[in-house]
Parts: C-alpha cells; sequence; structure tokens
C-alpha cells in the first residue's frame, strides 16, 4: 500500500516513519511534486487536518493521511489551539511561541495543558479521522533539546522530563502523535 503523508514537516515525517508498517510505503509532498503551502484555514484541528487531506486528494489525486496538532492550556481556555504554530506571529518560530506562552502563563498556578493530534485518512473515497491526546503541564522553563515545537515545556503527566528530553522512542510511545498514529495503523492493518 502506498499513502501520502500530507506534511513538509520534516520532524513529523520522521516521527510517523518510525510508526508506519514496513508494508505500507509513505510518500512526502516533495515525494508527490507538491511544493505549495496546504491551506489550513478551519477553526479546529480536526476540520484543518480533513482539509489538508481533502486538498491532496483533489488537487494530485493520491490517498493520502493528514495531522493537525495543537497545544491547549487549560488556564488560557485551550489556547493556542489551532493556532499553536503561528500562536506568536506568521514566522512560526518554535522559541517566540513559547515564550508567548510562558510569559501568558505568569502567575497562572494551573499549568495543565494537553497536546492533540488529529489524523485525517482519505483512503478509497472514504474519511476517517483518529485523535491521540497527552495530557501533562507547561514547566516554567525550557528543558531538553530534542524534539520541536512546544517539547521544551511540555511534561507529560507521570514523568519528570519534558518531551524535549525524551528520546524519540519513548515520545512516540507515550504522545499525542504516536497514539493517533497507532490507531491509524490498526485501521490500516484491519483492511
Amino acid at each position: 500500500m502506498q499513502l501520502v503523508f500530507a506534511t513538509n514537516n520534516l520532524n513529523k515525517l520522521q516521527e510517523v516513519q518510525k510508526l508506519i508498517p514496513s508494508h505500507i510505503t509513505l510518500l512526502s509532498l516533495k515525494d508527490i511534486g507538491c511544493f505549495e503551502d496546504i491551506p489550513e484555514t478551519q477553526p479546529t484541528i480536526e476540520g484543518n487536518a480533513v482539509q489538508k487531506a481533502q486538498y491532496v486528494k483533489d488537487h494530485y489525486g493520491y490517498d493520502c493521511f493528514a495531522d493537525d496538532t495543537g497545544l491547549e492550556v487549560e488556564a488560557l481556555n485551550g489556547e493556542p489551539g489551532v493556532f499553536s504554530a503561528r500562536y506568536a506571529g506568521e514566522q512560526r518560530d518554535a522559541n517566540d511561541n513559547m515564550d508567548l506562552l510562558l510569559t501568558n502563563l505568569t502567575d497562572k498556578p494551573n499549568r495543565s495543558a494537553q497536546f492533540k493530534t488529529v489524523i485525517a485518512l482519505h483512503l478509497h473515497g472514504q474519511l476517517h479521522t483518529f485523535t491521540g491526546i497527552c495530557k501533562g503541564d507547561i514547566t516554567s522553563n525550557k528543558k531538553g533539546t530534542d524534539g520541536f515545537g512546544y517539547d521544551p515545556i511540555f511534561k507529560p503527566n507521570g514523568f519528570n522530563q519534558t518531551f524535549a528530553e525524551m528520546t524519540l522512542e519513548q515520545k512516540n510511545e507515550i504522545g499525542h502523535r504516536g497514539k493517533a498514529v497507532l490507531k491509524l495503523v490498526d485501521f490500516l492493518n484491519g483492511l
């Protein structure tokens, strides 16, 4: 089976490739000649994932899946949520995003947050979605050098390390994207 993963994020691609079984050939957007920015204009994480998968199917004809992920912070009414990648502006800078989030949480005792990933699979003319959630807390400062995005300030429940202090294998085992991808893989294996 051949599937396109609708992302230009090489970190995401690397994470997902480690989880997809070897009998599924994973193609990137670059592999299919898609170099334009795929629209993400929906008001929800689910909506953006569906929009991206539909775009690839409509414009390139490939069965594909797309994901969208957001960090939802309880004390900020779910922010940054769907705007996680560009929380501090269109430059999409992870350090700027983390700095703004930490500033917005100053003097807020509730540091509870969750990462949420939704994967939308467009396969054989049907749409399926898979959700993965990882609950945790926002730390007071950045720790660790691995991972990407908000990983240096997110400590999953039950752990003393941030995502950025964990190996990719550890993060995949407990993380939001790993959980959503495993649901996708289970579905694909059942076909």
